[in-house]
């Protein structure tokens, strides 16, 4: 059986006893109906993985003993930086958890001319926050020990015109240039995912203007969620760690 694994969002040491957030407690207690004696794995986005022994379990809390820590690198050598520009409801968070899965470190939430999702500040700020939360579940699940972050949102002229020692990529469907084709050795790239519009002439124009690459991905037209996982995941095959 899979030990069940928490996030910590606050240093961890062994030897130490902690009091879990009151979101983990409930997980634990409520959901997983776990107890007294039985065992957890928790990690703090160190790259350390935690055994931790549950002390006490009540409804509202839970507290551990942090027993032992070991190093678990699950990190791909490539790191990936994702401009997304942003769509609406669940398919935002389809592409944030599924893009964690698959290895990006750092995520951008982008307005671009046709962005479908207009938020008054507020609400962009609690989006950010849920968007986040979303990581933090993906790297439970995937196994992950390090957490990517969620940026606050910007413009995505703003974005391109930040400086970045990466190849800077952006799908677009009359480009000449296929992933495969891209030279090796690639360390970092940046990433740019448009809307299901897709971008305007005056920004594409713009994206070359800052060092972009127009990459195709194949004959086909796909959706923009489709398209993040699909430019990632052949990104990690040719220069990360997917066989």
């Amino acid at each position: 059986m899979r030990i069940p694994r928490i996030y910590h969002p606050q240093p961890l040491q062994a030897g130490s006893e902690i009091m879990l957030s009151d979101e983990a407690a409930n997980h634990i207690a409520r959901v997983l109906r776990m107890g007294q004696g039985q065992v957890l794995e928790l990690f703090d986005g160190s790259n350390l993985v935690f055994s931790a022994e549950i002390l006490q379990a009540g409804k509202k809390n839970v507290i551990v003993n942090v027993t032992e820590s070991h190093a678990d690198d699950r990190e791909s050598p490539l790191h990936l930086h994702l401009g997304q520009v942003m769509s609406r409801g669940e398919k935002m968070e389809f592409t944030i958890q599924k893009s964690i899965e698959l290895g990006v470190n750092v995520i951008t939430p982008l307005f671009s001319e046709r962005c479908g999702v207009k938020l008054e500040a507020e609400r962009l700020a609690k989006k950010i926050q849920q968007w986040q939360k979303i990581v933090v579940s993906a790297c439970e699940q995937c196994e992950r020990n390090r957490v990517p972050v969620v940026r606050a949102a910007m413009t995505l002229e703003s974005w391109c015109a930040e400086q970045d020692d990466g190849l800077k990529l952006n799908l677009h469907p009359r480009a000449q240039h296929s992933i495969n084709s891209l030279p090796r050795p690639v360390e970092r790239v940046r990433l740019l995912i448009g809307p299901e519009g897709g971008l305007s002439s005056d920004e594409i124009t713009m994206t070359a203007r800052h060092g972009f690459t127009d990459i195709l991905l194949g004959p086909r037209v796909l959706r923009t969620e489709t398209t993040a996982l699909t430019a990632i995941t052949a990104l990690q095959v040719r220069f990360g760690d997917l066989g």
